[in-house]
């Protein structure tokens, strides 16, 4: 009789070789403690890029982000004409700050922030509805040329003028006064004749020609005349009243009304360069450019 013991192992029963498991850790350290072996780099597929092609990308990248840039967040605009002297003079060129004042929702956490009294502000030319004979020059285009101004009033309030005092809801505005005179080349800025000291409140500088503003009144402009009732008007809703800072050179809300909020391009940050367009020059531009160039002006902020 067999021995039960001494049978063989049935053969169904088959047999799986065990496959060894590795860790996070093993994969760092092999057993003799020295780290593994990296595996090896894969090279990329196709054809190896041109220095000329990188140059290419690198260039429309810039680009792309510079028109992002001007079209949503800063314009640069040259300044060719006195009506802003001398806080901005002729030659000056401007950075624009276009988010600051984007229509729509204002968020907490963004720089922006509605158009405020006695912001100096870029837009564009409405045209002169009074009279447009004025709108015939090819540099005074509009919806085309951009204008340089400082805002007067604001939506809803009441504006008239009395000599050289700029009345808003029945108060004068507090403007520090200062009388200057125009050279003969017109380019210049204004040399002063007679600056007062600053009084409380007088956060920004208006120009008059000595002796000369007094006299002015509401009625001497066709804006209260076709706006108001000779004397006053008032601002309607989404509209601004702008006025040049050389008062007595500068066609500005007085003259053809008012600015549409939808006109609004920004506000004037600061110039970035500034060139003396009445210095004589000698046609070499390097020089012209060192010894014409207001370095004292550029990089100052506009306020």
């Amino acid at each position: 009789m067999s021995n039960p013991s001494s049978r063989p192992l049935s053969t169904n029963v088959s047999e799986a070789k065990a496959t060894p498991k590795t860790s996070a850790f093993s994969r760092v350290f092999n057993r003799n403690g020295h780290g593994s072996s990296p595996e090896p780099e894969t090279k990329p597929t196709g054809p190896p890029k041109s220095v000329w092609r990188e140059y290419f990308e690198s260039a429309v990248v810039t680009v792309i982000m510079a028109l992002f840039g001007m079209t949503f967040v800063v314009q640069a605009v040259k300044v060719p004409t006195g009506s802003m002297q001398n806080t901005i003079t002729i030659g000056d060129h401007l950075l624009v700050n276009k988010f600051i004042f984007a229509p729509g929702k204002t968020f907490p956490f963004l720089p922006q922030r509605e158009i405020r009294r006695g912001d100096i502000i870029v837009f564009k030319y409405p045209g002169n509805r009074y009279d447009p004979r004025r709108d015939e020059s090819p540099n005074n285009r509009p919806i085309i040329t951009n204008y340089v101004k400082r805002v007067i009033g604001l939506p809803g309030d009441r504006i008239s003028i009395q000599g050289r005092n700029v009345i808003v809801n029945g108060k004068a505005l507090p403007e520090h006064r200062i009388e200057a005179v125009d050279k003969r080349d017109e380019k210049s800025p204004l040399v002063v004749d007679t600056d007062p000291p600053r009084k409380p409140g007088e956060t920004y500088d208006v120009y008059y020609h000595p002796g000369s503003g007094d006299e002015q009144s509401s009625e001497d402009y066709d804006a209260f005349t076709h706006e108001g009732n000779g004397k006053e008007l008032v601002v309607p809703e989404n509209k601004y009243f702008v006025m040049g800072d050389n008062r007595e050179n500068s066609e500005d809300s007085r003259y053809w009304g008012f600015v549409p909020r939808e006109f609004v391009i920004g506000r004037a940050m600061f110039v970035y360069w500034s060139y003396d367009e009445s210095a004589p020059t000698d046609g070499n531009p390097i020089s012209n450019f060192l010894l014409n160039t207001r370095w004292g002006r550029t990089g100052t902020m506009v306020k």
